[in-house]
């Protein structure tokens, strides 16, 4: 398939410009945003399960929140003036925000927030690269993490989905497997 033919190309993707615009050069994609109802809980999912580590915390006490900025950067390269290392945290690409709204943590009426896959349906996942698969989602298994779709179910074999804390999907795979995995059902 030539190139101008690829499921790529402008022709075969109605609305796609080809050629961004001057005024977006630099952008790039730097957060995803979840609310979280207990900082403790979820931290310890994104640090010790993910090994995410925690680039910035942001204390709003007027507004009565916080942000929780993690990502897979080395931290000890942050700057430690606060501004600089606001800065800093966000001139990183695809890190995960959360935001824990003070209170819900011990709130019995507290019921969750929407993941995006239940419906309404909406928001579905992230993804995260891992060096194998199959021996992250048998770690995970022994931490308990729960799983949505395991390596060797569903249709999408090679592929897991876990969740964390808050129910959100988090899409599992290695760059071994997954394009054998994508061209079988593609």
């Amino acid at each position: 398939m030539a190139s101008s033919d690829s499921k790529e190309s402008a022709a075969n993707n109605p609305g796609l410009h080809t050629t961004p615009d001057e005024a977006t050069k630099g952008y790039f994609m730097q957060q995803t945003m979840f609310r979280i109802k207990d900082p403790k809980v979820s931290l310890d999912f994104y640090s010790r399960v993910l090994g995410m580590s925690l680039l910035k915390r942001i204390d709003v006490p007027e507004l009565k929140f916080s942000l929780y900025f993690l990502g897979y950067e080395d931290v000890a390269s942050a700057p430690s003036d606060p501004v600089e290392r606001t800065v800093w945290t966000f001139s990183k690409p695809a890190t995960i925000e959360l935001t824990h709204n003070w209170g819900t943590e011990s709130d019995p009426e507290f019921k969750g927030y929407h993941s995006g896959n239940s419906e309404p349906r909406g928001f579905g996942h992230i993804g995260i690269t891992v060096d194998d698969a199959e021996k992250a989602c048998e770690r995970f298994e022994r931490l308990g993490v729960e799983f949505v779709k395991k390596l060797d179910s569903g249709k999408m074999k090679g592929i897991a989905f876990i969740k964390d804390p808050d129910g959100y999907w988090i899409e599992i795979f290695d760059l071994k497997t997954i394009g054998e995995v994508i061209r079988t059902i593609s």
